[in-house]
C-alpha cells in the first residue's frame, strides 16, 4: 500500500476506499490515452484482423516500431483490453473490446471518445493560466478538433440522420424532397450537409462554421464528390442577430454547436431572424440539467465538464463569449430558445445518444 493510503487510513475517521478508487482513476485515465494510441494507429483494428499475435506480427502488420507496439501492448493488458499468454510474447483483444473499439456492419464504437483526454491534456498549462488570470484559450489551440468531433459526428449525427433525427419532425423528410433551403450552424467539416446534399437534391444547403479549415475539408469534398446543391462559408457568428439575411432559410441546424459560440444569445436570434414564417429549427446539444446536482448520475457527466471546462467554455471565453459551456443545460437552453423568438419548444431523446438533446424550436 501506498503512502498516501496509510495516510488517509490513519487519519480518517471511517477510511472508507478513497485510495483505491484514486488509483482506480489513475489508471483509468492512463488507460484512456493509450485507447486513443490504439485508435489512431489502427492498432485495435490490425488485432481484430490478425487475432492472437506477436508484438513483433502486429507491428509488422501495423506498419508501426515493434518496440512502441510492445510497451503499448503492456498497457493494455494490464489494463485489461487485452489478454497474452503465459509467457507474456502472445496477445489478442479480449472478448468484447474488438466490436466496442473496431465494430463492424454499422455497429456503434466508442474508441474515438479516447482522443478527447490527449486533446485536453495539450493545453492543460494554458488553462491552467487562465483559472489564475481569466480569459481563455482560443480555438486555433486545438489543431486535431475538428478530424476527433468528425468521428463523433458519424456516430451521433451522420449515421442517424435519415433513420432517427429527421423522422423527428414529420413531413420534414417530404419538404427535404420537394426542396427547401437549409442552414447548418455550426457545421464543422459538413458531414450532416454532404449526407443531406445528396439525399435531397432539390433542395440547396449552406453551412458556416468559423473554422478555415473545417470549411476547406468541406468544400473539397462537396467539389471532389459534385455535389451543386452545397455550400460552405467561413463565418463569425458572434453578430449572427445583426449579420443574418432575414427569412433566408426554411429550415436551420445546429448539431453540437451552440453552447461553444461566443454569443449563443446572438447566434440564436441571428437563426429566429434567418428563419422564414413558417421555419424550424433543429438543434442538437448536451443532454443534461442546468443544476449540477441533477447531474450526478449522469452515465459521462464527468466527460461533459471536463470537456467543456478544456474546452468549449475556454474557447468561447477566449473571444471575449459568455463561456457558458456545455453543460449549460436543458433549462438554460429552452430560456436562450424562448428569449430568441422561438415560441415551441419541443425536447427529444434518441435510443442511439446518450449524451444529447434534440430540440425541435418553431417561431
Amino acid at each position: 500500500m501506498c503512502m498516501a493510503c496509510e495516510t488517509v487510513k490513519q487519519t480518517a475517521t471511517e477510511p472508507g476506499d478513497l485510495c483505491d478508487r484514486f488509483l482506480e482513476m489513475i489508471n483509468g485515465a492512463s488507460a484512456a490515452l493509450m485507447v486513443s494510441v490504439g485508435h489512431r494507429t489502427g492498432l485495435f483494428a490490425t488485432m481484430v484482423a490478425r487475432g492472437p499475435a506477436t508484438s513483433a506480427a502486429l507491428a509488422e502488420a501495423a506498419g508501426l516500431q515493434e518496440r512502441y507496439v510492445r510497451e503499448w501492448l503492456g498497457a493494455m493488458t494490464a489494463a485489461g483490453f487485452v489478454e497474452c499468454d503465459e509467457s507474456g510474447t502472445t496477445f489478442e483483444l479480449g472478448d468484447g473490446w474488438g466490436a466496442l473499439l473496431v465494430g463492424g456492419n454499422g455497429t456503434p464504437t466508442v474508441g474515438h471518445l479516447a482522443q478527447f483526454i490527449g486533446m485536453m491534456g495539450a493545453v492543460e498549462d494554458r488553462v491552467v493560466e487562465c483559472f489564475r488570470e481569466g480569459g481563455g484559450v482560443p480555438y486555433s489551440a486545438y489543431p486535431r478538433f475538428q478530424e476527433i468531433m468528425l468521428e463523433e459526428s458519424r456516430q451521433t449525427v451522420v449515421e442517424a440522420l435519415l433513420e432517427h433525427i429527421i423522422p423527428l419532425v414529420p413531413g420534414l423528410a417530404l419538404a427535404l424532397k420537394n426542396g427547401i433551403a437549409v442552414l447548418d450552424v455550426g457545421c464543422g467539416r459538413g458531414a450532416a450537409l454532404h449526407l443531406l446534399a445528396k439525399t435531397f437534391p432539390e433542395s440547396q444547403f449552406v453551412g458556416y462554421d468559423l473554422s478555415e479549415e473545417a470549411v476547406r475539408f468541406a468544400r473539397d469534398r462537396a467539389i471532389g464528390e459534385g455535389i451543386g446543391n452545397l455550400r460552405f462559408e467561413v463565418r463569425d457568428l458572434t453578430a449572427f442577430d445583426e449579420d443574418a439575411q432575414e427569412g433566408q432559410f426554411d429550415l436551420a441546424l445546429a448539431f453540437d454547436a451552440i453552447h461553444d459560440q461566443a454569443r449563443p444569445d446572438r447566434v440564436l436570434r441571428g437563426i429566429r431572424r434567418s428563419l422564414r414564417g413558417r421555419g424550424l429549427f433543429l438543434m442538437q446539444d448536451i443532454g443534461v440539467s442546468s443544476n449540477v446536482a441533477e447531474n450526478r448520475d449522469h452515465p459521462i457527466g464527468t466527460l461533459i465538464y471536463t470537456i467543456s471546462c478544456m474546452h468549449c467554455m475556454t474557447v468561447s471565453l477566449a473571444q471575449g463569449g459568455m463561456g457558458l459551456g456545455a453543460a449549460w443545460g436543458e433549462q438554460q437552453t429552452k430560456r436562450f430558445l424562448a428569449d430568441a423568438g422561438f415560441r415551441a419548444v419541443d425536447r427529444h431523446t434518441l435510443p442511439h445518444d446518450i449524451q444529447n438533446y434534440y430540440y425541435i424550436a418553431r417561431p
